[in-house]
């Protein structure tokens, strides 16, 4: 009779910045316990942001109000924001075995997670985690495959800080905007028009004189 698959269970249990890293990336120490042995494991990982799992005071809510909306419908407007996806190779083990799932992270403020990561001022950000992937393993010693059920997740209570002290290592004291060609043209125009030594400058003269 052939034997199941293992079942797993598996958890998110830290957090810390990838090192050495050309790129900002952050390190989910994933915890994985089967009750029987595994012979390998594609883990396939999407990372959600679960917005509506914490609370927000006036503060927040102004810093996420592009967002989720004004005041009055920031409760109603609160939805799940996907983060990344991101695929693990798992190797042999047995009973339990921890893992790092390595997550690229953006400063580009066109990407919802970053902007939201970006506008909580302290505490938490409620993450999902949620896997799918093939566990492979023997039975009556030949290699079988199985798909992982589809309600395998875990949450995670990413403390903020870890995702700020990672940009400000990466990009200290700066942020990072997107702008189209003809604007960038523009702007680079009026820099060199009025001898303005740097970006900053050149927006800082440009904030001023519209009153901004």
């Amino acid at each position: 009779m052939p034997s199941k698959p293992p079942a797993l269970r598996i958890e998110v249990r830290d957090v810390e910045a990838a090192t050495p890293a050309v790129a900002p990336a952050l390190r989910f120490q994933v915890h994985l316990r089967a009750d029987a042995p595994v012979r390998a494991l594609t883990l396939a990982t999407q990372i959600r942001v679960d917005a509506a799992a914490r609370g927000y005071d006036e503060h927040a809510r102004q810093r996420l109000k592009e967002l989720f909306g004004p005041p009055e419908e920031f409760g109603r407007n609160l939805s799940s924001l996907l983060w990344t996806q991101t695929v693990t190779h798992v190797p042999a083990f047995t009973g339990d075995t921890t893992v790092p799932v390595t997550v690229a992270c953006t400063y580009d403020f066109d990407v919802a997670a970053a902007k939201y990561l970006h506008g909580l001022p302290d505490g938490e950000a409620p993450l999902r985690f949620l896997f799918t992937g093939t566990v492979f393993y023997l039975d009556d010693g030949r290699l079988q495959a199985a798909c992982l059920p589809w309600d395998t997740e875990a949450d995670f209570r990413m403390p903020v800080q870890a995702w700020k002290d990672l940009m400000d290592r990466h990009f200290p004291d700066t942020a990072w905007i997107r702008l189209e060609r003809g604007t960038f043209d523009r702007l680079y125009a009026h820099r060199v028009r009025h001898t303005l030594l740097g970006w900053d400058d050149a927006v800082r003269s440009l904030l001023e004189t519209g009153g901004g």
